[in-house]
């Protein structure tokens, strides 16, 4: 009996013992080697991003010249104002604009510029005396009866961020400078619209982040058109002739692409990188095939037919494998000698003057006729020289258009500078620059926001350090904008934006998110009972048998006290 108690006494505690180890040792390990690494996230302020609160300050400079206030007026400036403007765009998202507004008189070389025969060149000589900082404006208010303008401009919009307003009879009459201010105010708001962010721009720049319900096609069509906001772009020119017995065609792209498209991406550097390619393609088709018109004896594209004109091209095209950023095409197609001469008509039925169109997103066609030069002596095929600057003209105006660059049409009594050899003017880039950093952070905070909804929903998500390191970066990055936007630091805030979207995308694309995506939980416990349960049943009834056991004595001793 005593050495049957002890054998017994003996299983028990080897039977508690391994039951001990399993509990504390076994349990403990086998969960921390098993769990899904899951590094810390900046989750609160995320939070704080996802109620997207922006600013947008701008600084004008407004400059009386002499002849405009009189000396009662003069003694009351130099005079600051601001003015804020509060526009909810939804819930989530609210913005405010501000304007600080400050009022001087001229100095002596600014009266000098402002003597100039013609504005071009009052407009170069206020650039040489001071350079307005990115973003601001500076308006000078100038006489009634100044040359500068002609008689039927009130408003001279220049290469740079200056403009010139001519006094309206009512601000004559202003005897005091809060009602010249009064009568003033109306003007500064016409230019400011016109130069720099407005309501319209900004609001459609948070298209990834609000939905819109256009009231119209043309708005539609104005929201479409642009690229989406893009650390850089890929160039391609390409020549298309279908037909190389008919002509041989000689196109320096090299130096067209130096001399008209090269400033405006130097200009543009701030926004984007671009790189440009060229390329000839033979026996390259349209893939519709033209209508000729007996009354012009010519052969024409109407405006339905446009749209089946650019798949069976872009076959042909090829694309960049080594580069993720968007493509703009631009393709000159010259007609063989069959085809020619070959017009692009519109919706009226009238002919493009261009003889071009633009496909939103993707790029621009032009149609090149060269039917002079076929004559009765001709020789095929036959030499042509392109002529790049016509060509190059079309393709610009097409560029702007595709990369957001706004050329609405100024207001009755305006008159805006042509944008000279860059191919934008200053404030067009501060426009442009306004809404990318827009775009920018409201991207990035969608991206982030939406990661952050995703690793907080499906917990065996695996969150390496690299990527908790993008994503403190992104947030990092956005909060720097949304600080610069409202210090008015433009050109910072462009930056702090690219680097945001571009570390928010990289944390969201990373690889490593989707090693543990497709593995839920009852596949782990598929696996894992076969192996433990063999184990832990023995263990178990161990237990019970020894819970039951002391039961049993429990009750043997209290009978016996009874």
């Amino acid at each position: 009996m005593a050495t049957a108690e002890v054998e017994r006494r003996r299983g028990q505690l080897a039977a508690l013992s391994i039951a001990a180890v399993v509990i504390i040792v076994g349990v403990p390990l086998w969960w921390k080697t098993t769990e899904t690494y899951r590094a810390w996230l900046p989750v609160s302020q995320i939070r704080e991003l996802a109620k997207l609160q922006l600013q947008l300050s701008a600084d004008v400079e407004v400059v009386f010249a002499r002849g405009t206030v009189t000396p009662e007026q003069q003694k009351k400036v130099p005079l600051t104002q601001t003015q804020e403007e509060d526009h909810a765009v939804d819930e989530d998202t609210g913005l405010k604009y501000r304007y600080e507004t400050k009022y001087r008189t001229a100095t002596i070389m600014e009266e000098d510029a402002l003597n100039k025969p013609n504005a071009a060149e009052a407009d170069l000589s206020l650039h040489v005396l001071s350079e307005s900082p990115c973003g601001s404006l500076v308006i000078y208010v100038i006489p009634e009866s100044s040359s500068l303008l002609p008689e039927d401009v009130k408003v001279y919009i220049g290469q740079r961020r200056t403009a010139l307003l001519r006094v309206v009879p009512q601000m004559r009459t202003a005897k005091t400078l809060e009602q010249l201010l009064h009568h003033l105010q109306p003007h500064i708001k016409q230019v400011l619209r016109v130069m720099s962010f407005s309501r319209a721009d900004i609001t459609a720049a948070l298209s990834d982040r609000v939905r819109f319900h256009p009231g119209n096609k043309e708005s539609i069509a104005d929201s479409m058109r642009a690229f989406k906001s893009s650390p850089g772009y890929e160039i391609t020119f390409s020549l298309l002739n279908p037909d190389p017995k008919s002509h041989r065609l000689h196109w320096d792209i090299e130096g067209a692409a130096q001399t008209y498209i090269q400033p405006l991406f130097t200009k543009m550097s701030p926004v984007a990188n671009f790189s440009i390619d060229s390329q000839t393609l033979h026996y390259a088709m349209l893939g519709v095939n033209p209508r000729f018109d007996n009354t012009r004896s010519a052969y024409m594209l109407n405006a339905d037919s446009l749209a089946h004109v650019i798949n069976p091209v872009e076959a042909r095209l090829g694309s960049n494998a080594a580069s993720s950023n968007p493509v703009l095409n631009f393709l000159l197609y010259v007609p063989d000698a069959y085809h020619s001469p070959l017009y692009i008509q519109d919706q009226n039925k009238q002919e493009v003057p261009s003889n071009a169109f633009h496909s939103p997103r993707w790029g621009g066609i032009m149609v090149y006729n060269v039917d002079s030069y076929y004559g009765p002596e001709a020789e095929f095929p036959v030499d042509i020289n392109i002529n790049m600057a016509k060509v190059m003209g079309v393709f610009l105006a097409q560029l702007r258009l595709l990369l957001g660059v706004q050329s609405s049409t100024p207001p009755p009594g305006f008159l805006v500078a042509p944008c000279g050899r860059t191919g934008l003017a200053d404030w067009e880039l501060d426009r442009l620059m306004w809404s990318r950093s827009v775009e920018n952070i409201a991207t990035a905070t969608t991206t982030i926001t939406s990661l952050a909804q995703l690793l907080d929903q499906i917990g065996n998500i695996v969150i390496n350090d690299n990527i908790a390191e993008q994503v403190s970066s992104a947030v990092t990055s956005l909060q720097l904008a949304v600080a610069e936007l409202e210090a008015g630091n433009l050109k910072f805030a462009l930056q702090f934006s690219k680097e945001a979207i571009l570390a928010s995308e990289k944390a969201f694309f990373d690889p490593s998110l989707l090693h543990l995506l497709y593995f839920p939980d009852d596949q782990k416990f598929a696996i894992y009972i076969p192996l433990f349960l063999p184990m832990c049943v023995p263990i178990l009834l161990s237990l019970i048998k020894i819970a039951s056991e002391a039961r049993q004595k429990r009750r043997e001793k209290q009978a016996k006290k009874d």
